[in-house]
C-alpha cells in the first residue's frame, strides 16, 4: 500500500498541526490559561484520531475531525478576537483562566524582547507572585496569541480541504470494490 499524494500531504499536515498544537498547550499551561488548555487537550486528540483515520482508510474518522475543524477555526478566531480586544473583549480580563487564577498569556510577561517589570509591593494577587506586563517587547503579547491562533485556522482549513478530498477517495474506492 503506497501513499498517494493526498493522502501523504494529509499526514504532513496533521503532524505539523500535531507538532504545532503541542508548542501552543505547553504555552498555555506556562500561563495558566484553562479554556485554551481545554480547547488544545481536544484538538491534539482529533488530529490524532484523523491521523489513525488517514493512516487506517477509516473516513469516519476523518469525517469527525472535519466537524473538529470548523470548531477550532471558530474557537482560534475568538482567540484572535479576543486578544486584538474586538468587539469589547479585553485580553486582560480572566474570561480564559475561568477565573480560577491571576495568570495572562505566558507572552504577556516572556515575549521576545521583554523587559518584565515587578509590580508595587501590595498590588499582587494574593495567591502569589506575578509579573506585570512586559515592556519594550518586539512583538506584544496579544499579536503573539493572536498569530499562533491564525497558524492554527490555516492548519485546520488545509487538513479540513485534504481531509474531504480523502474522504471522497476513500469512499470511490470503496464504492468501486463493492461493484467488481
Amino acid at each position: 500500500m503506497g501513499c498517494c499524494p493526498g493522502r501523504c500531504a494529509l499526514i504532513f499536515v496533521c503532524t505539523f498541526q500535531l507538532v504545532t498544537a503541542l508548542e501552543q498547550q505547553v504555552f498555555d499551561f506556562l500561563g495558566c490559561q484553562w479554556a485554551p488548555i481545554l480547547a488544545t487537550f481536544v484538538h491534539i486528540v482529533m488530529v490524532i484520531l484523523e491521523l489513525l483515520g488517514t493512516i487506517q482508510y477509516w473516513p469516519r474518522y476523518i469525517v469527525v475531525y472535519a466537524v473538529w475543524a470548523a470548531i477550532w477555526v471558530t474557537w482560534n478566531v475568538f482567540i484572535i478576537c479576543f486578544y486584538l480586544e474586538v468587539g469589547g473583549l479585553s485580553k486582560d480580563s480572566e474570561l480564559l483562566t475561568f477565573s480560577l487564577s491571576w495568570h495572562w498569556s505566558w507572552w504577556r510577561e516572556h515575549g521576545l524582547g521583554c523587559l518584565c517589570e515587578e509590580p508595587e509591593a501590595g498590588l499582587g494577587p494574593p495567591d502569589g507572585p506575578a509579573l506585570g506586563p512586559g515592556v519594550g517587547c518586539v512583538l506584544e503579547h496579544g499579536y503573539a496569541e493572536a498569530l499562533h491562533s491564525a497558524l492554527q485556522i490555516q492548519l485546520a482549513l488545509v487538513g479540513f480541504i485534504y481531509g474531504c478530498y480523502m474522504v471522497s477517495v476513500f469512499t470511490e474506492e470503496e464504492d468501486s470494490c463493492l461493484h467488481k
